[in-house]
C-alpha cells in the first residue's frame, strides 16, 4: 500500500508538471538530499583525496630530495672549503712567498723541450733562492698531496712564468702566465676561484687524467701592499671527490644526482644518465626550486639546488611516473570504499527521509489546528531526538504564548499607570511652590489680569502634559508647552531670563515624544541661568538633518567643569541605570534628563538620544536627535496591534 501510494504521487507530480522542487513533498527532498550527500560529497572526496595524495607524495619526495642535494651540497662545499683554506696555507708557507716575490727571468723559452725544461729547473732554483728551498717547497706541497689523496697536483706558478710542481708540469714552452685559468685567478684579486673541468691548458701531469676527471681550482698571491698579482696557486682535485657524495644517492628507482655549473656544463654526471646536460636559462630565479622536463617522450622532474660557495646547482633528476605508482594504488582503495559508501547512503537515505518525515507531518497538522485559535491542542511524543524536542516546544510555545496574552494586557494597564507617575515625576514640588508664590505674590501686587494670565499658562502646560494620554505629541504643540513653561518662568525671574525659539513652519507637523523639553529648560534655567550673574538667555530651535529632528537648547549660563561634564555624558550612557541608582539615593542629579535619554532609547533605539557641550562660564548646548516622524507611531503601533 505506501509503494501504490507513492507511484501514485509520482504520477500527479509529472501531470502536473510545473511544480517546482520546492513544491515537493519533504519525504523527498530528504531522498533526494541524502543521495546527494552519498553520491556527490563521494566524487568530491574521491578527487579530493586523489589530488591530496599526489600533492602530499609530491611534497614529500621534494623535501626528501631537496635533503639528500642539500647534503650533497654540504659535502661538497666543506671539500672546496678545504681546497681554499690549502691555498691560504700554502700562500703562508715563507718559502713558497719567497718564491713568488723573488727571482726575475725572462719570459718565454729558447730550444728543444728537454732543454727548455731544464733551463726552467735552474729559473726555479734561482726564483726559489737555493737548491734547499726548492726542496723544501716540494717537500711541502707533497704533504698535501699525501694527506689528501683525491688531490691530482698542486703547482706554483710565479708571474714570471716559473713554476714548483710534483706531480704537473709545463705541456710545452709557453708562458703559463697567458693561461686563461692563471688569467682568471688574477682577476679574481686573491679570492679562491673554481674553474672547473680544464679545457685546453699547458699543463699536464705525469698520470694522464682527461679533462673531465679533473676538477681545477686556484688562487692567485697578491702583494699586500699593491695588490698587484705575484703568482698563482693551482691545485686539481680528482673527480671521484665529488661523485662519491652524488653517486650514491638514489632517487625513487631510476633516479641520481647530477652537478652543472652556473653555465650548466655537467661537473659530474652518473653513466647512462636519463638528460646529458640542463641548459642554465630553465632553471627558475633562485638558489632552489623543481622543475619538469620531456625527453625521448619521457616526463622528467628536476629538482634543484644551488651552492652559495661554489655557485654549482646539484639537480635531481627521476622519472615523473615513479612517484604516481603509489598514488594509483591508493586511489584504487579510494574509490572501492566509496562505492560501497554509496550503496548503503541509498538504502539509508530511504529509511531515513521516512523518519524524519512523518513525525513533521504530524506536527504540521497540529500547527495547523493551532492556527484556527484552539491553544489547547498538544502534541505528544516520546521521541528523544530533535523532532522530539520540536513538538515539547511546539507545546511549551502554546502555554507561554497564552501567559503573555493574559501579561500583555496587565502590562497595558501598568503602562497607563507608569505615564501617569512618569508626568507626576516632572512636575516638582518645588516648581508648584514656587508658581503658586507667584500667584500669590501678583495677587497682592497686580491686579486679576497677570493673575488670570498666570493661571491661563500653567492650565495649558498642565494640558498639553496629559495630552489625552498619547504618548506622541507635534513639535509645534511641545512648543506651545515649553512656551507656557517660560512664561511662568519669566514672570519670576523677570528681566534676568529671555527667551527665543526659532521652529520653522514646515517642522511643526512632526511628532515628537511629548515633555522632551522642559526638563532641558529646567535644568538651563536652575543650573545655568541662575548660578550665573547677570540676566541670561535660553535659544529653542528645530531643524532637519537627513533623516533626524534635532531639538536643540543653547543657554549662556555657568556652564559645566569638565569632570561634570564627563560624569553626565556617562551616565547618559547607561540612563536607566542612573535612574535607578538615584531612586536608591546613591545619586540626585538631572533625573529629569536621565528620563528622557530613557525614554528616546527605549523608543527608537541607541542611535538616539541626548548629546551635551558644555564649557566652564561659557553656557552649555543640549542637541536632542530624534528620528523624523510624519504620523503619531505609538498610535499607528496599537491599532496594528489591535
Amino acid at each position: 500500500m505506501p509503494n501504490n501510494k507513492w507511484i501514485g504521487q509520482l504520477k500527479g507530480m509529472r501531470r502536473a508538471g510545473r511544480r517546482s522542487l520546492r513544491d515537493l513533498p519533504l519525504r523527498y527532498k530528504l531522498i533526494v538530499l541524502f543521495l546527494l550527500i552519498g553520491i556527490v560529497p563521494s566524487l568530491g572526496l574521491g578527487l579530493l583525496v586523489n589530488w591530496t595524495v599526489e600533492r602530499i607524495v609530491e611534497r614529500q619526495i621534494e623535501e626528501n630530495t631537496m635533503q639528500l642535494i642539500g647534503k650533497v651540497n654540504e659535502t661538497l662545499d666543506s671539500r672546496m672549503e678545504n681546497l681554499q683554506n690549502m691555498t691560504y696555507l700554502i700562500g703562508f708557507q715563507p718559502q713558497v712567498a719567497g718564491f713568488m716575490e723573488g727571482g726575475t727571468v725572462a719570459d718565454g723559452y729558447t730550444g728543444e723541450a728537454a732543454e727548455a725544461r731544464k733551463q726552467q729547473a735552474e729559473r726555479m732554483i734561482s726564483a726559489a733562492g737555493s737548491r734547499n728551498d726548492l726542496y723544501e717547497i716540494k717537500q711541502y706541497l707533497q704533504g698535501f698531496t699525501t694527506l689528501y689523496p683525491e688531490i691530482a697536483g698542486i703547482m706554483l706558478v710565479n708571474e714570471h712564468g716559473d713554476y714548483i710542481s710534483n706531480e704537473m708540469y709545463a705541456r710545452d714552452q709557453r708562458n703559463l702566465t697567458a693561461e686563461s685559468w692563471y688569467r682568471q685567478a688574477e682577476r679574481a684579486e686573491g679570492i679562491f676561484t673554481i674553474i672547473g673541468h680544464p679545457a685546453d691548458r699547458g699543463v699536464i701531469s705525469h698520470v694522464s687524467y682527461r679533462d673531465n676527471e679533473i676538477i681545477s681550482v686556484a688562487r692567485s698571491y697578491t702583494d699586500p701592499q699593491t695588490g698587484k698579482a705575484l703568482g698563482v696557486v693551482l691545485i686539481d682535485l680528482k673527480l671521484r671527490a665529488i661523485s662519491h657524495a652524488a653517486r650514491d644517492v638514489t632517487l625513487g628507482k631510476t633516479g641520481y644526482l647530477m652537478v652543472a655549473d652556473e653555465d650548466g656544463s655537467s661537473i659530474y654526471i652518473p653513466e647512462r644518465p636519463l638528460i646529458e646536460q640542463v641548459p642554465s636559462e630553465v632553471f627558475n630565479v633562485g638558489e632552489s626550486g623543481s622543475l619538469t622536463r620531456s625527453v625521448g617522450g619521457e616526463k622528467l622532474l628536476l629538482m634543484y639546488r644551488s651552492s652559495s660557495f661554489t655557485g654549482w646547482r646539484t639537480i635531481g633528476v627521476f622519472p615523473a611516473h615513479e612517484a604516481a605508482m603509489e598514488v594509483r594504488q591508493i586511489q584504487f582503495y579510494v574509490f572501492c570504499f566509496l562505492f560501497v559508501a554509496c550503496l548503503i547512503g541509498i538504502g539509508a537515505s530511504l529509511t531515513l527521509s521516512r523518519s524524519i518525515a512523518d513525525p513533521i507531518r504530524q506536527l504540521m497538522a497540529s500547527m495547523r489546528h493551532a492556527e484556527t485559535g484552539d491553544l489547547t491542542i498538544r502534541n505528544h511524543s516520546e521521541r528523544g531526538d530533535e523532532i522530539g524536542m520540536l513538538e515539547r516546544s511546539f507545546n511549551r510555545m502554546l502555554t507561554q504564548i497564552r501567559r503573555l496574552m493574559s501579561l500583555n494586557e496587565l502590562k497595558e494597564r501598568q503602562k497607563r499607570e507608569a505615564e501617569l507617575r512618569s508626568l507626576q515625576a516632572h512636575i516638582k514640588p518645588h516648581f508648584l511652590y514656587n508658581t503658586l508664590d507667584t500667584i500669590h505674590w501678583m495677587a497682592r501686587k497686580k491686579g486679576a489680569e497677570d493673575v488670570a494670565e498666570m493661571v491661563e499658562a500653567l492650565s495649558r502646560l498642565f494640558r498639553i502634559g496629559l495630552s489625552k494620554g498619547e504618548d506622541m505629541i507635534r513639535v509645534q504643540e511641545e512648543m506651545t508647552h515649553i512656551e507656557s513653561y517660560l512664561r511662568i518662568q519669566k514672570t519670576r525671574y523677570r528681566d534676568r531670563l529671555t527667551c527665543e525659539m526659532n521652529v520653522p513652519d514646515e517642522i511643526g507637523h512632526l511628532y515628537v515624544l511629548k515633555l522632551l523639553l522642559q526638563p532641558i529648560v529646567e535644568n538651563a534655567i536652575y543650573h545655568g541661568i541662575k548660578a550665573r550673574r547677570g540676566p541670561g538667555k535660553i535659544r529653542i530651535e528645530a531643524k532637519t538633518v537627513d533623516d533626524r529632528l534635532l531639538l536643540v537648547v543653547t543657554d549662556n549660563g555657568a556652564g559645566m567643569a569638565e569632570d561634570r561634564l564627563r560624569e553626565l555624558k556617562g551616565l547618559l550612557e547607561h540612563p536607566l541605570q542612573a535612574i535607578e541608582e538615584q531612586e536608591e539615593g546613591r545619586a540626585g542629579r538631572s533625573y529629569g534628563m536621565l528620563n528622557v535619554q530613557a525614554r528616546i532609547r527605549l523608543a527608537f533605539g541607541d542611535e538616539y538620544g541626548i548629546r551635551l557641550e558644555s564649557e566652564p562660564s561659557q553656557g552649555t548646548r543640549v542637541t536632542i536627535v530624534h528620528p523624523l516622524l510624519h504620523e503619531n507611531v505609538q498610535k499607528w503601533g496599537r491599532e496594528e496591534s489591535e
